[in-house]
């Protein structure tokens, strides 16, 4: 059966935590899995929170704080003493340790990092303090296990068995020189099966698949992704071994990075939670909804520059948020699909080849739209004209909505700028604007 967190067991806790019974407490936590201890810490109050992080071993809680958000983690570290903090970060792998730290202020970085007894350990964690958090450098973890091509078999495993104590998943084996170049991995199966005396350079498989320590996150997860690898070595300019990057770190990059498209998507221009401050939840949103202020004013002004034709044919008029909201909305369908294939580097061949399918879409979607919407307003209203250049309008605003959407994304991830940005507000206002000029300016010349 498995365990659960009700609201019955937090009130025990809670209970316990205020009577300071101590043993109670760390006794109801003794089998409890870290996950599990992640959304207790979540679910309580923030004193009691901190409570259990001090009382409860480091082993226990430094696993949980890894599974809670990140705003929340950060939190939970500011709230406990330097001291208090390196006593978590040394039960963490590398990159775990560095994630939880970079969240802190330089200040009390450098002071918890100065706690940690570990040299090894506070070594790794400077040095890969170093990487930009999205590249390879700044994934990895330095825990692996690595053996050296003069070492026999026997000797190989005996120094495996040592360094797998620092290792909590063994993903793969790699082999490397006397000078830390790694030139291949090392399979199970060949060193059970092989003599004892065997040498690691008869037996290991040159054949590695690698990446930089300065290659992009997005680099590397399509590199795993595309050979289905559970881990990858990451290498420096001289093909020495720094560490390895696993797939459950890739999943939480991807995961991140997702988040990060989503609210680019939703014209939010930084990384903000629920819980954020409103100050901070205003910085990050107002900057778009400035643009469609901006956008709604300019459909305005193209709007008063038509007026005679408004008062002529005020059923134009009632047509306008139909006209807006296709472009709207053809534009933000065809630039989620170009962000989503650019993102899982699907989109192959050459700009103009894919301007002119989404052009060939555009039109044949445009047109069947646009001959029910011409029957609708033809038969309802009885004025053919009119449905005429409604209907001709709804046609060609389509087919421009449809390559602004897939221009646009295209454009910017040429320029290296992140193609998320393209979809949501940005596309909506541009398409919202440059359909309503289409869709008065072919009234205009039809109806006059």
């Amino acid at each position: 059966m498995s365990f659960e967190v009700t609201d019955i067991l937090l009130e025990e806790i809670k209970v316990h935590i205020r009577n300071e019974a101590d043993s109670i407490l760390l006794e109801l936590f003794e089998d409890v899995h870290h996950a599990d201890v992640a959304e207790i810490l979540d679910e309580v109050n923030w004193d009691d929170a901190v409570y259990l992080v001090r009382l409860l071993d480091s082993e226990t809680t430094s696993e949980a704080l890894m599974e809670l958000d990140d705003d929340v983690r950060e939190r939970l570290l500011e709230s406990l003493t330097p001291k208090e903090i390196a006593e978590e970060i040394e039960e963490m792998d590398t990159d775990d340790a560095v994630d939880a730290i970079a969240e802190l202020d330089e200040e009390i970085q450098e002071a918890v990092i100065e706690q940690i007894e570990d040299e090894e350990h506070k070594a790794d964690i400077r040095e890969m303090l170093q990487y930009d958090e999205d590249s390879a450098g700044g994934l990895m973890a330095k825990e692996l296990i690595k053996v050296k091509e003069t070492w026999t078999v026997a000797g190989c495993v005996r120094e495996m068995r040592r360094q797998a104590e620092e290792v909590t998943r063994v993903h793969s084996i790699y082999v490397v020189t006397k000078e830390n170049v790694l030139i291949g991995r090392l399979s199970l199966k060949d060193l059970l099966t092989s003599d004892t005396k065997t040498k690691i350079s008869e037996i290991y498989i040159p054949k590695v698949d690698s990446v930089h320590v300065n290659d992009d996150g997005e680099d590397v997860a399509k590199l795993m992704q595309k050979y289905d690898l559970e881990a990858i070595p990451v290498i420096d300019d001289e093909n020495k071994l720094l560490g390895r990057i696993t797939i459950d770190d890739i999943v939480d990059f991807i995961r991140d990075e997702a988040k990060e498209d989503y609210q680019l998507a939703a014209g939010i221009t930084q990384e903000v939670e629920a819980d954020d401050s409103i100050l901070e939840l205003t910085r990050a949103r107002l900057p778009w909804l400035f643009l469609g202020l901006i956008g709604g004013v300019g459909a305005a002004t193209i709007m008063g520059g038509f007026e005679d034709i408004l008062k002529d044919y005020a059923l134009l008029f009632f047509y306008t948020p139909l006209i807006a909201a296709m472009a709207g909305n053809v534009g933000v369908q065809s630039s989620a699909i170009i962000v989503q294939g650019l993102a899982n580097d699907d989109v192959k061949g050459s700009i103009g080849n894919r301007l002119l399918k989404e052009m060939f879409l555009a039109a044949l979607n445009g047109l069947i739209l646009g001959i029910v919407l011409f029957a609708f307003t033809a038969v309802w209203y009885g004025d053919f004209k009119a449905a005429m250049a409604i209907s001709i309008s709804l046609f060609v605003v389509i087919i421009m909505a449809g390559i602004i959407g897939t221009f646009i994304p295209l454009f910017l991830d040429k320029r290296g700028i992140d193609p998320a940005i393209a979809t949501g507000p940005f596309i909506t206002t541009s398409n919202d604007i440059f359909g309503i000029l289409i869709y008065f300016w072919i009234a205009k010349l039809i109806l006059f």
